[in-house]
């Protein structure tokens, strides 16, 4: 819930720290703008300009949560989860505080509450359609909706482990929110990624070199902790499936849904596929600290 972290949260406009009024109808900053939380109980901390993006539509979403729900990405979440209890017990925070951007209907963040006693989560998503179901995933966890890319509505070193799972990402903004102890946990899509889709389904493929972009963006900001670990696995998908995974993409904007959905139909009743993605740790690079 929001009541619940709202004491990291900042003024989007000047970054100075919120409070909850109005029975937490609201927060306002010490500067006095002031945000309305709706009724859904997230709420939306963007800049004078507002939000430049929508991000995933409703459709989107409830195939992200059909598809999650069968567990199909399971050895992503636990892989997730288990760096970041790693990093939170190297940070000893008494009660961490854990920040997923683009944390979608709240998955990965859920689980990994669950797994650290005494943590909270700030899960941020720029769609509003997701923050609706991110605000109800998870006793301790409070919804906002903002783009990574104008900053993120945090305090200063209010963040002890920060996750992004195939999500954007704004390494300086990473640097400016993390403790000294805290880390990133980023979840990288690598090449060959679900490709037993692409050619039957016309949809997109991964792009080559993100994880040297990711590098080049952190240069300066952020440092890597370790290698980077390969997670692969394969998964079976029956058709249901399939046509959820990819109205959960990026390429649901790009494809007719009948086109999809005739596409689909002409593939076997199950298919086997590759999950392939990296998974890389970064703290704050000795400049930004």
């Amino acid at each position: 819930m929001l009541k619940d972290i709202v004491d990291v949260l900042a003024d989007p406009i000047d970054r100075t720290p919120l409070r909850g009024v109005d029975d937490f109808s609201r927060l306002l900053s010490e500067s006095g703008h002031s945000y309305d939380v709706a009724r859904q109980g997230y709420v939306t901390l963007a800049g004078g300009k507002g939000l430049n993006h929508k991000g995933d539509s409703a459709e989107m979403v409830t195939a992200r949560e059909i598809f999650l729900a069968q567990g199909h990405f399971a050895p992503f979440v636990e892989t997730v989860t288990e760096h970041v209890c790693d990093v939170v017990e190297n940070s000893r925070a008494e009660d961490p505080v854990v920040l997923e951007v683009g944390a979608g209907t709240g998955y990965y963040l859920s689980h990994t509450l669950d797994s650290i006693a005494g943590s909270r989560g700030v899960g941020i998503d720029i769609s509003a359609p997701a923050a609706k179901h991110l605000a109800k995933a998870h006793p301790r966890l409070g919804a906002v909706v903002a783009d990574v890319w104008d900053g993120l509505p945090l305090l200063d070193a209010s963040v002890d482990a920060l996750t992004v799972v195939f999500a954007p990402r704004n390494p300086a903004e990473f640097a400016r929110v993390l403790t000294d102890n805290g880390e990133a946990v980023i979840l990288v899509a690598d090449t060959g990624h679900l490709d037993e889709l692409r050619q039957p389904l016309g949809i997109l493929g991964v792009e080559e070199g993100k994880l040297n972009r990711l590098f080049e963006q952190a240069e300066g900001h952020l440092e890597q902790v370790g290698e980077a670990e390969l997670v692969e696995f394969p998964i079976s998908l029956d058709r249901e499936s399939i046509a959820a995974q990819v109205g959960m993409s990026p390429s649901a904007r790009h494809l007719d849904p009948a086109v999809l959905m005739d596409n689909v139909a002409k593939l076997p009743e199950t298919l086997d596929v590759t999950a392939r993605a990296r998974l890389v740790r970064f703290r704050k690079a000795r400049l930004s600290a």
